[in-house]
């Protein structure tokens, strides 16, 4: 398993992290994900340590804070291998504080998430989404502290904005504050917006990608075809709406680049769509899912090997979409060459 420097930090990931969103089942919009128990977790952590990925993805939401739980008991006794990563910012609780990236919030999700976790420290802390009504200081500084106090070893966000996490990142170098090194970020073949202003910033910033859903919100795992209807186990049924949206056309002339391109290479439509995220710019970690133990090593067979330049430009052409202003009128520009030829 290759690893990468996260960011502009000395921490080094593993390309492939693995993300718990299947395991627990506790709520129905996660249960429509997976619902692995502590024993088929334990069994998948084996497998991941087997293929020398040490990298596990969690949050607090995730099934209501049942993924962390099985995450903490999976990986008992073995602490010292792996790396954790978790999140907090969205609701957990009906109180009005119960949400939020305030002091008061963060403290309680980082207690609360060592708690389940069954540790002392956390390897990588992100905000999970940009919280507008709390002062970026309040935020950064509360950040800071728990850095110091050795709860939390690195920082990162997700899903912010461009100048969100711009204004974060210089708010902390103004006040000697610890940085975002990592930006967990939706980024797949048929969501390909992180490259207008994340990945230059990413690149400029020195802030790695953290790819959440590289499979598009699992439309990308060979299972959808045009004129087909859903599987009968596809778990679009129940979560399409909370996902980004893609056009079927868009989809399936991307699907139809993935299909020529895995058989050129003898590997599937994941393993393709998840190998071409992991050779674009400020790309440190992709973090795949599994239902199961089948799943998870159909995942892992995207490393090991690389698609050619000709692979990747065929993909890139197929999922090509037009830029939204400025982003159109910067490309024209000679002196705003895009980051991804």
């Amino acid at each position: 398993m290759e690893h990468r420097l996260l960011g502009g930090s000395g921490l080094k990931v593993p390309v492939l992290t693995f993300g718990t969103g299947t395991w627990g089942g506790r709520t129905a919009f996660f249960k429509a994900w997976g619902g692995s128990d502590v024993a088929e977790a334990t069994k998948m952590v084996d497998i991941c340590l087997e293929a020398g990925l040490n990298m596990f993805d969690t949050a607090d939401v995730y099934s209501d804070g049942q993924a962390e739980e099985i995450l903490g008991k999976a990986i008992e006794g073995r602490r010292d291998q792996v790396l954790i990563s978790t999140k907090a910012t969205f609701r957990l609780g009906d109180g009005p504080n119960d949400v939020g990236s305030s002091r008061h919030h963060l403290i309680r999700s980082i207690e609360g998430s060592l708690k389940r976790l069954g540790t002392d420290y956390i390897d990588l802390f992100q905000l999970h989404g940009f919280d507008a009504m709390t002062p970026i200081e309040e935020t950064l500084s509360t950040l800071d502290n728990l850095v110091k106090a050795g709860k939390i070893r690195y920082l990162g966000c997700s899903n912010f904005s461009g100048w969100h996490l711009m204004k974060s990142l210089a708010l902390a170098d103004r006040y000697g504050l610890a940085r975002y090194v990592a930006n967990q970020a939706y980024y797949s073949l048929i969501g390909r917006e992180y490259e207008w202003e994340l990945m230059p910033l990413g690149l400029d910033q020195k802030v790695g990608a953290m790819v959440w859903s590289p499979l598009g919100w699992g439309r990308l795992t060979g299972k959808l075809r045009r004129g087909q209807p859903l599987p009968e186990t596809s778990r679009l049924h129940d979560t399409a709406q909370y996902g980004p949206q893609v056009p079927d056309e868009y989809l399936f002339t991307v699907v139809d680049a993935l299909d020529a391109v895995a058989q050129e290479t003898g590997k599937s439509i994941p393993q393709v769509a998840i190998n071409w995220l992991l050779q674009r710019p400020t790309v440190s970690s992709v973090i795949i899912g599994a239902r199961n133990e089948e799943q998870l090593r159909q995942n892992l067979g995207a490393v090991g090997w690389n698609l050619t330049s000709e692979q990747v430009a065929k993909l890139d052409a197929a999922s090509k979409v037009p830029a939204i202003y400025p982003y159109w009128h910067q490309q024209g520009f000679e002196r705003n060459p895009p980051p991804v030829a």
